[in-house]
């Protein structure tokens, strides 16, 4: 015989709401009777129980109990196997055994707590030996509950906030205007992009970009047109690049700046006149600038084989310098520098 035992969804543990909850499997319902009596006006304590049990182990898992009490001695089970497939449950591993036993038997004693029980009593006990060792037991597994889902809780928060942080980093690295990498990214990669080339010989190209007469194109159309502009031209010089290790980064104001590791002057040349191609075949108007009434760039291009003396700093100056020198020369062109 036994009896259905549904959980209300409130009573779900939580933090700080660990409530000890019994269940005692005993075939015996004269046994269940008196243990009932002994806890009933306990109002701490849930009393469950089934007299079958081959239905213990779904009992249990459905329950949760703080603490189970068995019987050894039951028809078609075993109270040592019952024991150990208790154990043998991920939900259940942990929760106390208390052995109700009709014998004050040594040998059954340390076989049970081989087996995995926590306790042995010869029924029935006292009823504030009871008391004592379900809520001792009890509030035991109870402490282990709530330090297990702290720590749980914090590895959730610790997950969640490496997550954020993530994502703020990747932020912390993005303009929020083009989506495009910006000057905090440009400074980092270039350095790391030094680094690798000095280390492994390699070419290091470097493409400083400035949308020509962008001033002008800001007063005639408005700076909501201004920024739409800026967005179509970081994705012409975005759509030029070649490899992953290229990057694209927004250096400020109407400016743009191009990465290109492992690429030599050849290279840097070719990648600067498809992004002046492209973005002339944008055919974007600009009417007050001369001489075709179209947005364009100007580009300044520099490559080196970084080495010492010779430092990141000075392949920006020396792009920059023929970034002015396109500028100086008319605009819409492409200089290396020398």
């Amino acid at each position: 015989m036994s009896y259905d035992l549904t959980l209300n969804p409130d009573t779900e543990p939580s933090l700080t709401n660990f409530k000890v909850r019994v269940l005692l499997v005993d075939d015996q319902l004269i046994i269940v009777e008196a243990v009932r009596r002994m806890l009933a006006d306990q109002e701490d304590i849930e009393f469950h129980f089934t007299t079958d049990a081959r239905e213990a182990i779904a009992c249990a898992n459905a329950l949760q109990p703080t603490v189970i009490l068995q019987d050894l001695v039951m028809p078609e089970v075993d109270g040592f196997e019952l024991i150990r497939r208790f154990r043998n449950e991920e939900m259940l591993a942990h929760v106390p055994i208390i052995v109700l036993s009709a014998r004050e038997d040594p040998k059954l004693k340390a076989h049970g707590f081989a087996v995995g029980a926590n306790d042995y009593l010869v029924k029935l006990p006292d009823k504030l030996e009871l008391l004592a060792r379900v809520r001792h037991h009890s509030n035991a597994h109870i402490h282990r509950l709530q330090r297990d889902q702290a720590f749980r809780f914090l590895r959730e928060s610790q997950q969640k906030l490496a997550a954020a942080n993530v994502e703020l980093q990747k932020l912390a690295a993005l303009d929020p205007l083009t989506g495009i990498a910006n000057r905090r990214r440009f400074d980092e990669t270039l350095v790391l992009e030094w680094q690798r080339g000095q280390r492994d010989k390699t070419p290091l190209s470097l493409l400083m970009v400035d949308v020509d007469h962008f001033k002008h194109y800001n007063d005639s159309y408005g700076h909501p047109a201004g920024d739409l502009a800026l967005k179509k031209v970081a994705a012409v010089l975005t759509e030029n690049l070649k490899r992953p290790a290229d990057l694209v980064t927004r250096y400020g104001g109407e400016e743009f700046a191009i990465i290109l590791p492992e690429t030599d002057s050849d290279g840097a040349m070719s990648v600067a006149k498809d992004c002046l191609r492209h973005l002339s075949n944008l055919g974007i108007e600009n009417t007050r600038a001369t001489p075709n009434g179209l947005l364009t760039m100007s580009i300044g291009v520099h490559t080196v084989v970084p080495h010492k003396p010779l430092t990141w700093q000075e392949l920006v100056a020396a792009a920059d310098r023929a970034l002015y020198a396109a500028k100086a020369e008319g605009r819409n062109r492409v200089i290396q520098a020398s």
